[in-house]
């Protein structure tokens, strides 16, 4: 059996009607004429739906070292509690760019998942990494709006008009407890950590205002699901270490280094997630393993027996997202 060790993973491109090409400023490898809307950096789901790729498996693949050519899901097999994951992986990771507004939608709220065994709760957290003037993050629903309010919206195709909309702002994470109705703006870019689940309940597709053609609305559902509270304040990244998300599923911090040398071992004792965001070139060094260098945009796991001790070794202008499983 191999040791355990940093893995590299390949990134699985999504088209969306909603995507664009910007994903290659992240060294995506993008088909021409192709609108690439997600690439899917850490996923280990046994099925997805329609929209997240046709019902099928979506299982990484390692590109490095000893275990290459094999799935994320074979890695934790093979390593045990090392790995500090057992089956799937715990964690859906990608990054979205959004040439347009993304469909308003809900994830089951933890009562709805409690009470349908189909649901399951998909709590998301979206780190701003470009935005163009103007565009905005749509997150939860005005104050004062009550489920038959949102009834109505959806039914008159005013769901705008409930929803709140906060600028988006490069640096900015906004954590999406599952259950909240929300939307990714036009002109947004982000980097996203969430539960590993595929539940969605879809309210708006902003069929008029692009000429898409309609898809189902999830009305019963989303109506059973969505919570009235508003959701977290968005934090914004300060300094060259920053927290700036925490939920009962994960941890995120921001890295904005230069040139440096950052232990990563100080966020928890599971696997950890480091997405080199921005970067001329970083690596992973962990005790007893050779350094495993990351390109530009690439996505690294170290599992839990690696992540102690680990370092980030920053080259220029780096800014990487890590993510720690809780």
């Amino acid at each position: 059996m191999t040791d355990p060790y940093p893995i590299v993973l390949q990134p699985i491109l999504k088209e969306k009607v909603w995507g664009g090409r910007r994903l290659a400023s992240l060294g995506k490898q993008l088909p021409a004429g192709v609108n690439v809307g997600e690439s899917w950096e850490v996923a280990d789901l046994d099925a997805t739906s329609a929209s997240g790729g046709g019902g099928g498996a979506a299982r990484s693949l390692i590109l490095n070292g000893a275990l290459a050519g094999k799935t994320i899901r074979d890695a934790g097999d093979a390593w045990g509690d090392a790995a500090g994951w057992s089956g799937a992986f715990p964690l859906l990771v990608k990054y979205l760019d959004a040439r347009e507004h993304l469909s308003v939608q809900v994830h089951p709220s933890p009562a709805y998942a409690a009470a349908h065994e189909e649901a399951h709760l998909k709590t998301e957290s979206w780190v701003v990494l470009a935005a163009e003037p103007g565009s905005v993050i749509y997150k939860g629903l005005k104050p004062g709006t009550s489920a038959d309010n949102l009834r109505a919206a959806i039914e008159g195709g005013t769901v705008a008009d409930v929803l709140v909309s906060v600028p988006a702002v490069v640096g900015a994470c906004h954590t999406l407890p599952s259950g909240t109705v929300h939307a990714l703006g036009a002109g947004v870019l982000v980097a996203e950590v969430q539960t590993p689940s595929d539940t969605t309940y879809r309210v708006y597709d902003w069929v008029a205002e692009y000429g898409r053609p309609e898809r189902e609305l999830h009305v019963e559902q989303a109506l059973a699901s969505a919570l009235f509270d508003a959701p977290p304040a968005g934090v914004t990244a300060q300094g060259k270490r920053s927290p700036v998300a925490q939920t009962e599923f994960y941890r995120i911090e921001s890295i904005s280094a230069d040139c440096e040398a950052v232990e990563l071992d100080a966020m928890g004792t599971g696997p950890v997630v480091v997405m080199a965001a921005r970067t001329m070139g970083c690596g992973v060094v962990c005790q007893g393993c050779e350094e495993v260098p990351l390109m530009p945009g690439q996505t690294a796991v170290i599992p839990a027996a690696c992540a102690r001790g680990a370092v980030l070794r920053c080259g220029p202008g780096t800014t990487a997202i890590v993510a720690t499983v809780a």
